[in-house]
């Protein structure tokens, strides 16, 4: 044998052996723990189909749970919970916040809200659910904006915001700016951002002139190092929380972009977001410094202290529980919440997302509601901004409309909102889409909350969404061309990894 056909043969045999132990990796690896089994079966194939690409793509966005080699974003909550517990022996603002307006389950005249507060006591135990809220729905970054704005220049002591996007834009660039004129009055500002969500602004350099700034502490968001051997950019922070003097909140679904505002010959995207007084603030506040922590292990002496927790005032009758999801929470979170409150409407389900890829168990409890009378409606968008989501999501139109759940498919501008009200009794808001990736991979936001006023503004909104879309057909959805068909069911295998 000559010496090319054994460097042939070495090559050869050397990547063989190393496509084999990457795949053997991947193998046991996605098989340490039980998920969705098509999810699985999937990234075992890529990486056996795909040498060394496969194995990679796996590593970026296959793993969907923190690993304790990593960043150890679990254990770091805990320490924060444990401080915080410490706190709540006192007199301090921390327990008034916790025990003054905590609501029982038991005590919960409100069947609906009952029955899925208890199941969430047993899930999800650090956050309770909170009396003396006023929570006001707000349309776009039209309504919301403005409000944000005002809340941050009154803002006399601190400001924490996150998003997922932060725009390269004039609306991203006056956002920043109203942080760094309070900043500079002496305002302690605290901004986290995802990196992934803000690609094009971080890479692009905007953050780089607030950085310096004092009192003005800016912090990407990414699980990604691959110094640590972290390859995790599959999970991003998808919150998008302000907190402003620990008195006044915001949460929902609006970036900080500009395609959230009406321009000239350009409506805004239709989204959700809400401004919350009174003690689901704090909530709120502990959800943010729980990720700050998680990112810059700012000490939690100084995270902890009472001024970012001033005392909570009674401030309406709204009753609510923030249930904050990710991969470091217990698996199906936000997923397993849905589905009960899915399993206990007895009238009506009105849900909005964009993003329609929900689990199996999710789309069983849609259908039996809907067989057993209950009246379901489900708003997507007629144009998806995700085409290959958009078409996941069709496939799984004809079963639904079968059970008798009514699909609408909303007419431009891009609806972008993520709610579901049952029986005009609960509703459920916040960042998390019924889609595999915000029911397990990302770190979302929902809050669940209870009083007519509330519920019934959202319920308007939502409605106003119904009566801008056309109900699909089921004896014409099932004459579309087959070549849609085909394509949608292909989308819908990838599903586990869209």
């Amino acid at each position: 044998m000559d010496q090319s056909s054994y460097d042939l043969t070495f090559w050869v045999v050397f990547s063989s052996a190393l496509h084999m132990t990457a795949f053997i990796g991947v193998t046991l690896h996605a098989l340490q723990r039980r998920r969705n089994a098509s999810a699985t079966v999937l990234w075992i194939f890529v990486a056996w189909s795909i040498p060394v690409i496969g194995p990679l793509l796996y590593l970026s966005f296959g793993i969907d749970r923190v690993s304790m080699k990593g960043l150890q974003r679990q254990l770091t909550n805990q320490l924060l919970m444990q401080q915080r517990d410490k706190r709540l022996t006192d007199s301090s603002s921390l327990r008034a916040w916790h025990m003054d307006y905590l609501t029982h389950s038991s005590e919960i005249e409100n069947r609906i809200s009952r029955k899925l507060n208890m199941a969430l006591d047993t899930i999800n135990p650090e956050h309770p659910f909170l009396g003396a809220n006023a929570i006001t729905p707000l349309l776009s970054g039209d309504a919301a904006y403005p409000l944000m704005l005002q809340a941050i220049r009154d803002a006399k002591h601190h400001i924490h915001i996150q998003s997922f996007i932060i725009g390269r834009d004039d609306i991203g660039r006056k956002m920043l700016d109203a942080l760094k004129e309070k900043a500079n009055e002496g305002v302690k500002v605290r901004l986290l951002f995802d990196r992934f969500g803000s690609t094009h602004s971080y890479l692009g350099g905007m953050f780089r002139k607030y950085r310096h700034i004092q009192n003005l502490e800016i912090c990407g968001w990414t699980q990604a190092n691959p110094f640590k051997a972290q390859f995790q950019i599959n999970l991003r922070n998808h919150r998008k929380n302000l907190v402003v003097d620990g008195r006044v909140g915001f949460f929902g679904g609006v970036n900080i972009a500009e395609e959230n505002t009406t321009t000239k010959g350009r409506k805004a995207i239709r989204d959700y977001h809400f401004k919350v007084e009174g003690p689901l603030v704090h909530e709120l506040q502990l959800s943010f410094l729980s990720d700050w922590y998680f990112m810059t292990r700012e000490s939690l002496d100084t995270l902890l202290s009472g001024d970012l927790f001033p005392e909570v005032l009674s401030v309406g009758q709204v009753r609510a529980r923030l249930i904050d999801s990710g991969p470091s929470s217990p698996p199906g979170l936000v997923g397993e919440t849905f589905f009960n409150a899915i399993i206990l409407a007895q009238q009506q389900i009105l849900l909005v997302t964009p993003y329609f890829v929900p689990t199996t168990d999710i789309l069983k409890a849609l259908r039996s509601a809907a067989r057993r009378g209950v009246d379901v409606r489900i708003v997507l968008p007629e144009i998806n901004n995700h085409k290959y989501a958009g078409m996941a999501s069709k496939a799984l139109y004809e079963e639904l409309m079968d059970a008798g759940v009514r699909i609408f498919h909303r007419m431009p501008p891009f609806i972008h909102a993520k709610a579901m009200v049952v029986d005009n009794s609960i509703a459920l808001a916040g960042t998390a889409n019924l889609d595999v990736r915000s029911l397990e991979l990302n770190y979302e936001t929902t809050v669940l909350f209870e009083e007519e006023t509330a519920v019934s503004s959202l319920k308007r909104m939502i409605r106003e969404d119904i009566s801008a879309s056309e109900e699909l057909d089921l004896n014409q959805w099932l004459k579309r061309p087959r070549i849609h068909k085909l394509g949608e069911n292909l989308c819908a295998l990838l599903s586990p990894v869209l």
